[in-house]
């Protein structure tokens, strides 16, 4: 009798901890997931703090390959949890607690984890191909959360699920774009221009045989590319929000945060260096993005 408590007070630690953990690393979703239903706020928070999880993995460490083997370690956690293995870390026995009350495919767990593997498995020189390629990625790292989420929320919508790759995969692009910066002061090069559009912007160069994005005064025409694609994918789910599910909406709200950084972009001319980019959420105050958050959320529009 005496471990349940036990057992109980274990599980809301590590609930808390990835709250903390989203609320530190993912403040504009944060927001957003305080507009969910409570029944479906502890999965999606968990589910969140998966995805902070995995993506600081290559970020926290000077060594990519100790990066890599944090991910390939979250890998195998995954299939312990779900073969009901216990996992002495918070997000995993928050995940544990959500996958024993609620069906969720492992499908887009492992989806999300193996597109973090891929990219750092990459060379660090290597870049994307397409946009296309990019758009993979962006809809397997985050639009595979809106799917979990819906799923958590027992939303079965093939609309909302149409709505929520699209938000995902503007959301995943633009944070890419934005995250520009971060990785050419740590690596020296910029990893998320596709090669196509480089080379349209004349910032594509060949180096021992290999293709490098180089920095260049129409660095932000190809930013603008790639965030232009990003708003197409923004309007299309708008486009649906007439058919989409009342009860899906809060799930979709993430349309707003993305917004609030395209414009920011556009404000700033796609130059993503600006450092005003990174004040506040996404360029503008706090205040400011709460109240537009919440304007959406009354209005029950994403």
């Amino acid at each position: 009798m005496s471990g349940a408590p036990a057992a109980s007070g274990g599980l809301r630690t590590a609930l808390s901890y990835c709250v903390q953990q989203v609320r530190s690393y993912d403040y504009h979703n944060y927001l957003c997931l305080l507009h969910l239903p409570p029944a479906m706020r502890r999965a999606a928070f968990t589910f969140r703090a998966f995805n902070v999880e995995t993506a600081k993995a290559m970020d926290v460490v000077s060594d990519p390959r100790k990066g890599l083997m944090r991910l390939l370690w979250w890998k195998d956690v995954i299939d312990k949890i779900y073969a009901n293995k216990t996992v002495e870390h918070p997000v995993a026995l928050a995940l544990s607690s959500v996958l024993s009350q609620q069906k969720i495919s492992k499908h887009w767990l492992k989806r999300s984890l193996e597109a973090r593997i891929n990219d750092g498995n990459r060379d660090e020189y290597a870049i994307p191909e397409t946009v296309p390629e990019l758009e993979r990625y962006a809809e397997d790292t985050q639009s595979t959360i809106l799917y979990m989420t819906l799923q958590a929320g027992g939303i079965q919508s093939t609309v909302a699920d149409h709505a929520a790759s699209h938000i995902g995969k503007a959301s995943g692009l633009l944070l890419l774009l934005k995250a520009l910066p971060h990785h050419v002061s740590k690596q020296g090069t910029i990893p998320y221009i596709p090669a196509s559009v480089a080379e349209e912007c004349g910032l594509l160069t060949q180096e021992g045989g290999r293709s490098e994005v180089r920095m260049g005064d129409t660095l932000p025409d190809a930013v603008f590319k790639v965030a232009s694609v990003a708003e197409a994918h923004l309007q299309k789910a708008r486009e649906l929000t007439a058919s989409v599910p009342a009860e899906a909406i809060p799930v979709l709200l993430p349309a707003v945060p993305a917004q609030v950084l395209l414009d920011s972009m556009r404000r700033r001319e796609f130059n993503v260096f600006d450092s005003r980019l990174s004040s506040g959420v996404h360029g503008i105050s706090p205040l400011w993005y709460q109240l537009k958050l919440n304007w959406h959320a009354w209005r029950n529009k994403y």
